[in-house]
């Protein structure tokens, strides 16, 4: 096979089953960096989950890297800077562990609220005080959530079946599309201020960092229940502990921590009004297998080309869109390549038109794999979508991009054009085409080897071109022209099943009378 896939943490069996049917798969688990360092150079794709640490040394020493997956949604433990540096694309999989995720915050909810963990621990000590563990209910209470992504919603969706008054804080979500889910948006000081209980979805960035402050919890009403299920260092545990200890939180709980595992002297193991799990929230055997299956996917679509749906350091697609817009990335690369064989001279001042139904998209997906594409022949770099964007800064590459009118007779393309040259495709059905060539109307698929031949339109000149690539075990597999007028400006476009020797482009341009020029390719 020509994929090798190095699977470094435990994932479900069908994750690497599905591997297995389009790469050649290696499950070794528990490496030290030093081991992972000596074994990670001979493989095309890397699968992580919160073990492995895949820092910029592994990234370095992984030459033949096209992707590192985390199969998980938290991508802390993979230096992803380092990785779009080096044209590594990371992805994650941010909807397998949702509903795990969003039942887990509502398990911790109830067993705050209810003290279910204190309960059970004195009855297995043979105690009977109910009076001891009075609980409070979540009808009516009022529900602050810190982050309204996809696990935000689900536990938005739960709480509202419970009767509670829902407030958010999200500054990337619109006012309708929360009151859609019945959240009322407001501030985050305002929702810590009203809130009954509070739960926290967000992602680690430097912005979240100990966003629930010291300073923020001063604002909360006294008796606020508090639940983090995100990630370790969003919640300040230090000003969570003085804040229990004040009576100020009545209830904490925990399934991701500052330092995992907590050392042992972590303070908050003592205190009664906790309740602390060992990062559970996405431990479920239905989680893991969606989580291994979605990051399986990506691997194998990346590999192959593809764009994936979880890419973290690259624009990602939303699945509903992948199959309006996954043929013209493909497309985009092609003109990209082609543009820089035939004229890559000079690559400064090109402009791009997205024409068409194709406009209404997002378009940046299309421009790194443009950039790719052109990049990708002249240069000894890895180039991908993910690293594509700097290395054009880099060599002073920038491309001016607009909409455009589709020409007659389609409904989207995608056209490059240089100070003297253009180059337009489209997507007809599922199969790419390539419609202009500089002034000239062409229609082939760009798929092999090419020769391109501008000559005067007169009869025996493509009969004798043919003749010489026969003579020359050259086997041509399509062929057509595009001409400007009859007995004028004509160009060839023959599709070769291997590329043609000098030896014969020479002979073609000696003995063929019309012909001014010749251009390989190859797609």
């Amino acid at each position: 096979m020509a994929f090798k896939v190095l699977v470094a943490d435990p994932i479900a069996d069908e994750g690497v089953e599905l591997l297995r049917r389009d790469a050649q798969v290696d499950v070794r688990t528990g490496q030290p960096e030093a081991e992972l360092l000596h074994s990670v150079p001979e493989y095309d794709a890397l699968i992580v989950r919160s073990e492995t640490k895949v820092t910029s040394k592994v990234l370095e020493a992984g030459a033949k890297l096209q992707v590192v997956a985390r199969a998980g949604v938290g991508v802390d433990n993979i230096d992803v800077e380092a990785a779009t540096k080096r044209g590594v694309l990371v992805v994650n999989a941010p909807l397998g562990n949702t509903i795990a995720a969003a039942e887990h915050a509502m398990a911790l909810m109830l067993s705050l609220a209810r003290r279910i963990p204190q309960a059970d621990a004195s009855m297995r000590a043979g105690e009977w005080k109910r009076s001891r563990f009075m609980g409070t209910e979540l009808n009516h209470k009022t529900l602050g959530i810190v982050g309204l992504g996809k696990i935000g919603i689900e536990v938005a969706r739960r709480a509202r079946s419970f009767g509670m008054v829902l407030v958010g804080y999200d500054p990337y979500i619109s006012a309708a599309a929360a009151e859609a889910l019945g959240v009322r948006l407001a501030t985050l000081d305002d929702v810590v201020s009203v809130a009954d209980v509070l739960t926290v979805h967000v992602p680690l960035l430097p912005s979240t960092r100990n966003l629930i402050s010291r300073e923020l919890l001063a604002k909360a009403k006294p008796g606020l229940l508090l639940l983090n299920v995100a990630r370790g260092g969003i919640v300040d545990e230090d000003a969570v502990r003085k804040a229990l200890e004040s009576g100020k939180l009545g209830g904490v709980a925990l399934d991701v921590y500052g330092k995992e595992p907590p050392p042992e002297d972590f303070p908050l193991r003592n205190l009664d009004q906790t309740v602390l799990t060992p990062h559970l929230g996405a431990s479920t055997k239905e989680a893991q297998v969606k989580v291994a299956v979605e990051v399986a996917e990506q691997v194998v679509d990346v590999l192959n080309g593809r764009p994936a749906r979880g890419a973290v350091n690259a624009p990602a697609l939303p699945p509903e869109l992948l199959a309006d817009l996954g043929p013209y990335l493909e497309l985009a690369d092609k003109l990209g390549r082609l543009f820089t064989q035939l004229h890559g001279q000079s690559l400064s001042g090109l402009e791009v038109t997205y024409s068409g139904e194709l406009a209404s998209h997002d378009t940046r997906p299309l421009r790194g794999a443009i950039l790719r594409g052109l990049l990708e022949p002249i240069t000894t770099e890895r180039v991908s979508a993910v690293n594509a964007e700097l290395i054009a800064k880099e060599r002073g590459i920038d491309l001016q991009e607009g909409p455009g009118i589709a020409p007659e007779g389609y409904t989207s393309s995608i056209q490059i054009k240089g100070r003297q040259s253009v180059i337009e495709g489209t997507v007809i059905g599922d199969e790419l085409r390539i419609i202009r060539f500089d002034d000239y109307p062409v229609d082939f698929v760009p798929n092999g080897h090419f020769l391109f031949c501008p000559h005067t339109d007169r009869p025996g000149v493509i009969g004798a071109i043919g003749t010489i690539l026969g003579q020359s075990d050259v086997n041509i597999s399509a062929a057509m022209s595009g001409r400007l007028a009859p007995r004028g400006e004509t160009m060839l476009v023959l599709t070769l099943d291997e590329p043609v020797p000098d030896a014969v482009c020479e002979k073609i341009r000696a003995e063929v009378g019309g012909v001014r020029s010749l251009t390989r390719a190859q797609l």
